[in-house]
């Protein structure tokens, strides 16, 4: 992007002015006549007058609302490239209400979701989640300003790229860390108009209330704001970034900027630039496969033949497959399928192969790989994430590693953020749409308890795919014994450890 998004660092401090009275986060300056930055109202949780239980209001929260009401400033970079540090004032603290639902919906308290610091006492508290702050900035006023460009989270789409801007640790050393920025996708969407988006673009804490935006011709847009950047479900880090639709803010926000004398201009009608995939939507390959108790995903390979892990249809109950609707396709009917083929639990191939009772209708078969290069761009498919709630999530990363065995490779490492739940999900060339595998598992390392999302092991489709054609052509499921019958070298790679050695804690 040429144009550096308009960002900046917020200081929040207490009436001592001590640095340890008060915090810091990051902020998105979004006027300029009149001069007016929003951030996240979290830095403002030790200063309420009613403690935490303020964040269950419905209404906005005036500065009275605070005791006291602290000293607030802002860091920009200057136009010669230095800092400048201009003063503020507090407008309101504003729910959005859209955001609120979406989480309630989308993140349900049976997954222990939590946000911030690992530990739990030490994270930020939910109910903050939904809030921001409106700061109004004189020294920010120019005759010839206006509002920032911005662009709708109701355009958005899975896979879409996304930049996200903000401070790490918030105003701590911002000639260091002032506006740093990170590449990712939107990695799911929920609520009303996408009030609610998860991207995979790395953000540290403080960066709260800085911005995500979407390049256009014009240059980029904001379309969403921080809400949170380390997000934890149970005891596995998930690696994504929680957003919030900058317009959901604004329509949320009308009231408290019209009591203030500010209007605020229409966002311009825009729509976002979705990549050409040749008719092939990942999307459209991709499908939650429920056994029981147990769900993970799977890839349809045809229509009525679909590709997943043995360990996600173990349980041997009734096997429910729900295809995942592509961008503008209505939600799909759950179809009824039966295992023809699971590996045995001694292969180092976790595969399951189910046969669909009815056709997937409009069915569009992926183009399969046959070569991969390190290092190209990669994109993974799957039910992890908000699992269930949201369909699936996207995560886009590099092929990190391709391990082969006699010159045939037998597994893919990719980069991509990959949660409990994305097991079957598909692997996926970013530059060519074409399949290139199936997600088998992450990293977890057994003796600190860790679970590393960005690493992880994916079964190459040629490995499958000529048994695959072989069964299409027999119908007989012996067509995947073989897939029972690998090497040792093959078996090696896929325990994770080397022979002679000692034990693997992978």
């Amino acid at each position: 992007m040429a144009a550096a998004p308009p960002c900046c660092a917020v200081r929040v401090r207490g009436a001592g002015g001590g640095d340890g009275d008060g915090g810091g986060g990051s902020g998105l300056v979004l006027s300029r006549r009149p001069g007016l930055v929003l951030c996240h109202a979290a830095v403002f949780a030790p200063f309420l007058r009613a403690g935490p239980a303020a964040w269950a209001r419905p209404s906005a929260l005036p500065p009275s609302a605070l005791r006291p009401c602290p000293r607030l400033s802002v860091v920009l970079r200057g136009e010669a490239g230095g800092l400048r540090e201009l003063g503020a004032r507090l407008l309101a603290l504003v729910p959005c209400a859209p955001f609120r639902r979406a989480l309630e919906r989308g993140l349900g308290r049976a997954e222990r979701w939590r946000f911030g610091a690992e530990e739990e006492a030490a994270g930020t508290d939910p109910r903050a989640l939904p809030w921001f702050a409106w700061l109004r900035v004189p020294g920010l006023d120019a005759a010839e300003g206006g509002w920032a460009a911005r662009a709708s989270a109701g355009c958005l789409r899975k896979g879409q790229a996304l930049l996200a801007c903000g401070s790490p640790f918030g105003d701590l050393c911002p000639e260091l860390f002032l506006n740093t920025l990170s590449r990712g996708v939107v990695s799911n969407l929920a609520g009303e108009e996408n009030a609610l988006v998860l991207t995979d673009a790395r953000c540290l804490p403080g960066t709260e209330g800085g911005a995500a935006f979407v390049p256009s011709p014009a240059g980029p847009r904001a379309v969403a704001v921080i809400a949170a950047s380390l997000c934890w479900k149970g005891a596995e880090w998930v690696g994504l970034t929680l957003l919030c639709s900058l317009a959901a803010i604004l329509r949320c926000s009308a009231a408290v900027l019209g009591e203030a004398g500010v209007a605020v201009p229409p966002v311009p009608a825009w729509v976002a630039a979705v990549p050409a995939s040749g008719g092939r939507d990942p999307l459209g390959w991709t499908a939650l496969v429920e056994c029981g108790a147990t769900w993970g995903s799977g890839v349809l390979l045809a229509p009525r033949l679909l590709l997943t892990c043995r360990h996600v249809v173990e349980a041997r109950a009734p096997l429910r497959v729900t295809p995942a609707a592509g961008a503008g396709q209505d939600a799909a009917a759950v179809l009824w399928g039966r295992v023809v083929f699971a590996t045995e639990e001694s292969s180092p191939f976790d595969v399951a192969v189910v046969e669909l009772e009815e056709s997937v209708p409009g069915f569009v078969p992926p183009c399969l790989a046959s070569t991969f290069l390190p290092g190209e761009e990669v994109t993974v498919l799957g039910f992890g994430a908000l699992g269930r709630a949201c369909g699936p999530s996207v995560t886009a990363g590099i092929l990190s590693a391709v391990l082969a065995v006699a010159g045939r490779p037998v597994m893919l490492q990719t980069t991509c953020a990959v949660h409990g739940g994305s097991s079957g999900g598909p692997l996926v060339s970013s530059g060519s749409g074409s399949l290139m595998g199936i997600v088998a598992s992450n990293t977890r390392d057994t003796g600190a308890g860790a679970t590393y999302p960005h690493l992880n092991f994916c079964i190459p489709i040629t490995v499958v795919q000529p048994l695959v054609a072989r069964y299409r052509r027999t119908r007989d499921p012996a067509a995947f014994a073989g897939l029972n019958r690998a090497g040792d070298g093959v078996r090696a790679a896929w325990q994770l450890q080397q022979r002679p050695g000692p034990p693997s804690k992978l």
